[in-house]
């Protein structure tokens, strides 16, 4: 129980026995209290969505995604902490900008590429990224896998390291171990004790209330009909639809959508059960759909795409329906991706995210953190501001900021 521990980097996830990876990705010791931060289970973190990712050929070194992922072991092998670590040759579909400091710091002769991160591609969604199996030797895994990080930046020669997305614990944690500290913003929905969706709609101020259930009932008055797909009811040809929808708006928005068709498949045969499709179906024909993941506290909103334009059947099949399944699952809030100020009204509360960065050189370092004080000083009120114009009732206890669940 005393013996050294190692670090060793392996390319591929296939490298890793799944069960210890998962050992690590979902400790049950490890989960916070607040209704904002709690992870008993996140299903991007599994050994089995990393995968997929790359067994697709979704990420990996032809599409800037190199493997290089973080392992902690004892002197028998056995798993004690873990990293998903990729090698990045561009910053594109992390969803953490820094294509400023890239800019920057090659004008100024250094050379910003490759650098590493620590996230789950073209995922913005918030959960652990310093992975620890509970046990005695948890806190001595915890620091052998942050002082890895820094050690593995040196040895392939990286500019940076960013770990993205991570939880504010973490970044807490990497902070004082010399990481510069981001902030930015998401728009979650709070279950403050609702059953039911009106319960929701119960807390709302009369006039945004009425909003709503007008934008419900516009959305599917072409006759569309809403269909919930997860586990085995979830068929390739769901997943042929859903891709049409995929590509439609990854390259409306985007330019080159990031994840391929064979990604879609492997998901639905590797964790079917932690998937939910919200499928909009006119006149027996899919139209519109979202893909969500399924946590044991959340439901994570990801991907959405239509093959036809009908007022507010984004905000139905989106942010409504996946407020209705989380009710439904008693989950504790609904994280619907990247940016959406358009959120703010249909209950979705303003939340912080957190990100940390390694950058070795001190010049550059130096630069950076200057303007993160000033970035997080202004996120922080920019925050508090949205935090004003929710559409709760004023003075409702529900609308009384962040609570301790």
């Amino acid at each position: 129980m005393s013996g050294p521990l190692h670090l060793r980097i392996v390319k591929s996830l296939a490298e890793v026995d799944a069960a210890r990876w998962d050992a690590c990705a979902n400790s049950a010791e490890i989960a916070e209290e607040s209704i904002l931060q709690r992870e008993r289970f996140n299903p991007f973190v599994t050994h089995a969505f990393l995968n997929c990712l790359e067994a697709s050929g979704s990420a990996t070194p032809r599409t800037g995604w190199g493997g290089a992922h973080v392992l902690v072991e004892d002197d028998n092998q056995q798993l004690l902490a873990c990293a998903p670590v990729y090698v990045k040759t561009h910053s594109q579909g992390e969803y953490v900008f820094d294509h400023g400091w890239a800019d920057a710091y090659e004008r100024a002769g250094g050379r910003y590429y490759p650098k590493l991160q620590t996230c789950v591609p073209f995922t913005p969604a918030p959960g652990r990224r310093l992975l620890v199996a509970s046990g005695p030797r948890e806190d001595e895994a915890r620091k052998a896998l942050m002082a890895g990080l820094r050690a593995v930046t040196q040895k392939l020669g990286a500019s940076s390291l960013h770990v993205t997305f991570c939880q504010e614990r973490e970044w807490n944690e990497l902070g004082a171990q010399g990481f510069l500290r981001r902030t930015n913003k998401q728009f979650h929905f709070l279950n403050r004790g609702y059953k039911t969706f009106d319960d929701f709609l119960g807390a709302l101020a009369s006039r945004k209330r009425k909003v709503l259930k007008r934008e419900r009932r516009d959305a599917l008055a072409a006759g569309i009909e809403i269909e919930w797909a997860t586990g085995a009811a979830i068929t390739e040809a769901h997943w042929d639809a859903f891709f049409v929808f995929y590509m439609d708006t990854g390259g409306r928005k985007w330019g080159t959508p990031y994840l391929n068709r064979k990604f879609f498949s492997m998901l639905g045969a590797a964790m079917a059960d932690r998937v939910l499709l919200v499928m909009a179906r006119r006149n027996g024909k899919f139209i519109a759909g979202a893909l969500n993941l399924i946590g044991d506290d959340a439901l994570y909103g990801r991907n959405w795409g239509c093959t036809e334009e009908h007022p507010f059947l984004h905000f139905e099949v989106c942010y409504y329906q996946a407020i209705d399944f989380a009710l439904s699952r008693g989950l504790a809030r609904v994280e619907a991706g990247a940016q959406g100020e358009h959120k703010l009204l249909r209950g979705y509360e303003p939340a912080p995210t957190y990100s940390a960065h390694y950058i070795p050189d001190a010049r550059l370092a130096r630069a950076i953190d200057d303007f993160l004080k000033r970035e997080r000083a202004e996120m922080e009120r920019m925050i508090e501001a949205y935090g004003e114009h929710t559409p709760f009732r004023k003075g409702d206890a529900q609308q009384a900021g962040i609570e301790e669940d």
